[in-house]
């Protein structure tokens, strides 16, 4: 091995005029991994150009939708929360904006959960683990981690010496200033999530003075270590053992997916170019590594397609960046599909192709899946009901050789106005529909705003009228009508008895 410098991290050697050749393991490689070995400690350097700037757009766009969206206000009037975003779980609501979705409602979250997640298997086929590089909130708070680490205490080879230099005061407060740094981003990431639960300036005012509950502050506590440890110290362990999807993204690509990829077909065989030296018979790989200096994953992408890549093109960057100083084309990294890169030569290779038969599954799957809620939302009652029968009795027979059922209806009144309603039962013509505590047999009842109320009714068949039920189970509806609006709400039942 060539000697290294004792602090800058570099060889003596360049790799090309003006260009260091960096001394930088690939420390996650698929030949280095290891369960059982201590972590190697990573040190990426600071990437500039066009995929780092978008990375510093989506980080600040994706923070701010997190921590500033629980102080946005909305007017729902004034029995209602004013949170535009609001996980009401304790009166069993969620808002979202002008949304209010209740728990007989469910679906509509497991419709955006299904349609979240063929985005992400859309994603994949067309441009491999973007999600991984770019969005995944581990790769967001760990890049946000990375940046602090570098403000406090400088780029690669100034963190690689003060790791190396004993305790001084320059060390201390250099790391005192990183992790109490690292701690504050933390608090902030668990109280965000913490506010989307409860009103956020109610709540944040009760944190600090002690009087929120206490599940709050378990919580609290709770996302602000993960965040400080996952984001902190894990970092990239979290991608490699932690999370599947490094494991199942194989089942998502084809040979047409784009991928962050080493065109070795260009810079094979790879080494070091001295001054004067032509191109011809060699590579335009100069074998620098800042492709592996400036991966936060540890990996040299030279090495072809792996796991532990999670597509954040900063190897691009680097590597772009070096060819414009050498003067050789960009591109000898770059997103590119298998197709291309298995092609025997260049008039092999074909263009991109975005609709194929799995780009386009996914696509009309989450068009289905969108269709489905559309049409769901406007067929949407504001007035839901459940009817549960009583099973002990299932039935009684009544002294006049009548039969009677006992039910139970709970009806929900969505509005945020009280509502009045009817209940008839229809389906047994002779059938007489009373609702306890109703002594004077009215069958209308009143409903709160927002609010549940269940109600207990009996349905007699009079003797005369067994008739109409001969079997032992008969159909019958329930009937429930606003009687402001005139919207009508029906639920099939059955009318037990003995049968004929």
């Amino acid at each position: 091995m060539e000697p290294t410098s004792k602090f800058t991290g570099t060889t003596p050697t360049e790799a090309a005029p003006g260009v260091a050749r960096l001394d930088v393991d690939a420390v996650s490689s698929a030949a280095a991994r290891s369960y059982y070995a201590a972590r190697q400690p990573i040190y990426p350097k600071r990437a500039k150009g066009t995929f780092r700037s978008a990375k510093w757009v989506v980080m600040a766009v994706t923070l701010g939708i997190y921590y500033l969206l629980p102080w946005l206000r909305w007017d729902r009037g004034p029995s209602l929360p004013d949170q535009a975003f609001l996980l009401d779980f304790a009166n069993q609501r969620l808002f979202f904006g002008p949304i209010e979705i209740w728990p007989q409602e469910l679906y509509f979250i497991t419709g955006i959960l299904i349609v979240a997640s063929l985005g992400l298997f859309l994603a994949t086929a067309l441009v491999g683990r973007m999600w991984c590089g770019y969005t995944c909130p581990q790769t967001v708070w760990t890049d946000l981690m990375i940046a602090v680490e570098r403000f406090w205490q400088g780029d690669r080879n100034a963190r690689m010496r003060l790791d190396k230099a004993p305790w001084t005061f320059e060390k201390i407060w250099k790391k005192t200033g990183t992790h109490a740094t690292w701690l504050a981003i933390s608090v902030a990431t668990g109280g965000a999530l913490v506010f989307y639960f409860r009103d956020a300036p109610t709540l944040a005012g009760e944190l600090v003075t002690g009087d929120a509950p206490l599940v709050a502050y378990v919580f609290l506590g709770l996302f602000t270590a993960t965040t400080y440890v996952l984001g902190g110290f894990a970092r990239e362990q979290v991608c490699i053992y932690m999370c599947p999807w490094p494991r199942i993204q194989a089942a998502m690509f084809d040979a047409d997916s784009l991928l962050v990829s080493y065109r070795g077909f260009r810079g094979e065989p790879r080494g070091p170019h001295k001054k004067g030296q032509p191109w011809a018979g060699r590579g335009d790989c100069v074998d620098c590594k800042a492709c592996v200096a400036v991966c936060p994953m540890g990996i040299d992408i030279r090495d072809g397609a792996q796991l532990e890549c999670i597509q954040c093109a900063l190897c691009i960057d680097a590597c772009d960046d070096i060819m414009d100083r050498v003067g050789r084309p960009r591109g000898l990294i770059a997103y590119e599909t298998f197709r291309n890169m298995e092609a025997p030569s260049e008039a092999d290779r074909q263009p991109l192709k975005l609709l194929r038969p799995r780009t386009l599954l996914y696509s009309a799957l989450i068009a289905v899946v969108l269709a489905l809620m559309g049409w769901a939302w406007v067929m949407r009652s504001a007035v839901e009901i459940s009817v549960i029968e009583d099973r002990n009795p299932l039935f009684v027979t009544l002294s006049d050789g009548g039969i009677r059922n006992g039910y139970t209806l709970k009806i929900l009144n969505k509005t945020h106005e009280s509502q009045r309603f009817s209940i008839h039962a229809d389906g047994i013509a002779a059938s007489k529909l009373a609702i306890v505590g109703r002594e004077n047999g009215g069958v209308e009842i009143a409903v709160d705003a927002n609010a549940v109320r269940a109600v207990k009714v009996y349905v007699t068949v009079p003797a005369a009228g067994r008739g109409e039920i001969a079997s032992a189970s008969t159909p019958l509806r329930f009937v429930v009508t606003d009687l402001a609006t005139g919207e009508r709400v029906i639920r099939e039942t059955s009318f037990r008895s003995p049968g004929q």
